[in-house]
């Protein structure tokens, strides 16, 4: 694999956990939310990875649970002015870049992505000025400003075919950020890469070894991976994909146990899916080891029902923008990526 010579720092300042409501105050702010969605004619968008109480009251809500790209597909199709982005901060730009004319509020400004902050554009614009010969291929899960630098936008589940296509016209390529989610491309390819090494800290903290004890606990289990994780991970994987497509495979696998190694915060949809099997976390720290994220992204679990009702009460502050020429850039290569699943017949689905 060849490796760009930039050091990424990855000791980010991770957010405090939001404060537990009691049963009484969670009660009061899904009425308060649920009543203020509809005055307001807005609709609540949650991501696989907040917390299940809020993809719980998206649904109850008429709003939706997916990846960040089908967030932002159905905050475009639907009649709301206002939509309610609980998520991360580059989902809340992707769904004002596809929608600009609505209202993009993030429960949280702050909520953001190892992956956006790996990714700083000033840095990875030099990296790739320093290669003009090679088309620039980037993860959804970026800033609005990587994606406007990018020729293509990728999410996971169509990053094979379009990297496979590039790479059969001789086009030499710059991957980013995912140092993990590349490195897989690469191996199922066979198209060689100029690699940004950032990476999902919840993704590249499952631990192979650890993987393989749980293993014998549950010797019949299918293991779910996602490809952020490390190859050595994804070695030992039933089933490697999107998050959209693990959860596909949860239902359709005939194990009744299953390892996952992706966000915890996707549980709520696998057992909703598939409420007779039993879902259990991957490790991510080993035996006696601390760890980041222990499998739930600190910046989702920033999305919480007071934030929500704050972004309704009052929206000064959280909502989203994107400058209009910065937008338009962006949406390029994001339409491309469209437009190649549409005259391929492929599903578009699956960031993390």
């Amino acid at each position: 694999m060849t490796q760009n010579n930039l050091a990424v720092d990855f000791d980010f300042q991770y957010p405090a956990k939001p404060q537990p409501l009691n049963a009484g105050e969670r009660a009061q702010f899904k009425e308060k939310i649920k009543y203020l969605l509809k005055e307001k004619n807005a609709v609540l968008v949650a991501h696989y990875y907040t917390d299940p109480e809020i993809q719980a009251l998206a649904e109850e809500t008429g709003g939706c649970v997916a990846d960040s790209l089908e967030m932002a597909r159905f905050g475009n199709q639907h009649i709301a002015d206002t939509l309610i982005v609980a998520g991360v901060k580059f989902m809340g730009e992707t769904a004002k870049i596809l929608t600009p004319e609505k209202t993009v509020l993030m429960p949280e400004l702050e909520a953001t992505c190892s992956l956006d902050l790996g990714c700083p554009i000033d840095e990875f614009s030099a990296f790739c000025d320093q290669h003009p010969d090679h088309t620039v291929v980037v993860y959804a899960n970026t800033s609005a400003a990587v994606k406007a630098r990018a020729d293509w936008v990728v999410t996971s589940s169509i990053a094979l075919e379009i990297v496979e296509m590039l790479a059969s016209e001789g086009k030499p390529i710059i991957w980013g950020p995912d140092r993990h989610l590349g490195a897989y491309i690469e191996k199922e390819t066979g198209a060689k890469m100029l690699m940004w090494q950032g990476a999902c800290i919840v993704h590249d903290e499952f631990k192979a070894k650890a993987l393989i004890e749980l293993k014998k606990q549950y010797p019949d289990a299918g293991v779910l991976v996602h490809p952020e994780s490390p190859a050595n991970v994804i070695a030992i994987a039933d089933a490697v994909g999107s998050t959209s497509q693990l959860i596909k495979a949860s239902q359709e696998m005939p194990n009744e146990h299953f390892i996952v190694a992706t966000d915890k915060g996707i549980f709520y949809k696998m057992e909703q899916a598939s409420p007779n099997k039993t879902f259990v976390e991957a490790p991510t720290g080993g035996n006696g080891a601390t760890c980041r994220s222990c499998a739930h992204c600190p910046w989702m679990a920033m999305n919480g029902l007071q934030s929500i009702l704050e972004a309704l009460q009052s929206p000064i502050g959280r909502e989203i923008h994107v400058e209009k020429t910065l937008a338009k850039q962006a949406l390029i290569p994001l339409e491309k990526m469209l437009n190649f699943a549409a005259e391929n017949k492929l599903k578009v689905k699956g960031n993390a």
